[in-house]
């Protein structure tokens, strides 16, 4: 990296926890919607209920979305221009969700919400790329994303608390509040990173032709599609997580303690990852992590199906797996599709978090819509995607197997 690369005006602490905050946007608005469901449900599709967890599902659709514009747009625009316009687009979309009296209005403004908030997700990546390289940037990127993981155990309760005092709606007053912070503090206090000597114009030649070579590499493929199926788990678990809390275990009232409890044990799978990826290699182990995902998995729906239900305890464990499993694949994936990228990393980087996401959540959507009352659509759906990933990582280690020879 150049030695005149910019500087921040501000603090290396003050600059980490505004990354943070930034990346925190993501987790907040998804998270702190669960606990408003069953009110969203009573009140906007109460004819359909099962329609509610779409709420959670047109949020990430979204977000993939705007994830394969946003870095190509901050390389032409700078960094700050589009992260201000997608804190932007955020705040108006979370302004009509609030105000909006219809269920299908709600979920127009999740999508543009998500899109608005795939700026902090991708160019807060970029942001730090600019200002740190080697082991400065690895450093603030780990402390980041440890601080992203705790705030799932967080949000729930977050969001209970703001029902009890204003209901469902104060949640998007409070999604607005904390990005108008967010986006004001940035705003105000870090320069532009990226000089304008630096941007590259959009090219969509060149775009679409990154796609077809990326798409046309068999490990970067494969890759993509495993890591599909992994996000496709992990949305779909969010998507009935509190239908399963409330009307199996009727444990609505102590669900956000329950979920972030979880989530907050769950978070170690990070800091697990680190230890065991020198050891076994990323292939090794997310082959690994999706075949105890499949045993699980079909233990639990064997055991629903000869007993007719679970053991809320047994299920607690079932989902903490889910929550540790998506924390040793999803990283690693990501990391096996763009080594051979390099020469287009920031494209690949948006292509690759789009197409899981946005297919991720496609996959999840309808599965969201069979719940039943029982554990079987929830398990079955995440039994039958983690077996088809195993037979991806498979099929990976034979192509990687061949490579040498070819």
């Amino acid at each position: 990296m150049p030695s005149s690369s910019p500087k921040p005006a501000m603090a290396r602490a003050e600059f980490i926890a505004l990354m943070a905050m930034m990346f925190a946007t993501i987790a907040f608005s998804i998270d702190a919607m669960l606990p408003a469901m069953p009110d969203i449900a009573r009140e906007l599709t109460p004819d359909i209920p099962t329609r509610a967890p779409l709420i959670m599902t047109a949020f990430v659709l979204g977000m993939g979305i705007g994830t394969f514009f946003t870095g190509p747009l901050s390389d032409a625009f700078g960094r700050k221009t589009v992260m201000i316009s997608g804190a932007a687009i955020y705040i108006a979309a979370s302004a009509v969700a609030w105000a909006s009296s219809t269920f299908e209005i709600v979920l127009a403004a999740r999508v543009v919400q998500g899109i608005g908030a795939a700026g902090p997700r991708v160019v807060s990546i970029a942001l730090i790329r600019d200002l740190y390289s080697g082991r400065d940037m690895a450093k603030i990127v780990s402390i980041v994303m440890m601080i992203f993981t705790l705030v799932p155990g967080f949000a729930p309760t977050l969001g209970h608390m703001i029902i009890l005092s204003s209901g469902w709606r104060g949640i998007f007053l409070a999604f607005i509040v904390f990005s108008v912070i967010s986006v004001l503090w940035l705003g105000l206090r870090l320069p532009e990173t990226l000089a304008r000597e630096n941007r590259r114009p959009l090219r969509p030649h060149l775009m679409v032709a990154a796609i077809r070579e990326m798409f046309e590499h068999p490990i970067v493929r494969l890759s993509i599609i495993a890591q599909t199926l992994c996000m496709a788990m992990l949305f779909t678990l969010l998507m009935l997580i509190q239908p399963v809390y409330e009307q199996i275990f009727d444990k609505q009232d102590t669900f956000h303690l329950w979920f972030g409890g979880i989530a907050l044990v769950s978070a170690i799978a990070s800091f697990l990852n680190a230890v065991l990826v020198g050891r076994l290699g990323m292939r090794r182990l997310i082959t690994t992590a999706l075949g105890i995902q499949f045993v699980l998995s079909l233990l639990v729906l064997t055991q629903n199906a000869i007993f007719g239900s679970s053991a809320f305890a047994i299920f607690a464990v079932w989902q903490a797996y889910v929550f540790f499993q998506a924390g040793l694949t999803i990283g690693n994936l990501n990391a096996i599709a763009m080594e051979p990228m390099g020469h287009i990393a920031g494209m690949a980087a948006s292509v690759i978090g789009a197409v899981s996401t946005v297919l991720g959540a496609a996959i999840a959507s309808p599965i969201g819509l069979l719940f039943d009352g029982t554990l079987r659509p929830l398990v079955g759906a995440v039994l039958l995607m983690a077996t088809l990933a195993f037979i991806v990582m498979r099929q990976m280690g034979r192509v990687e197997a061949r490579q040498p020879a070819e």
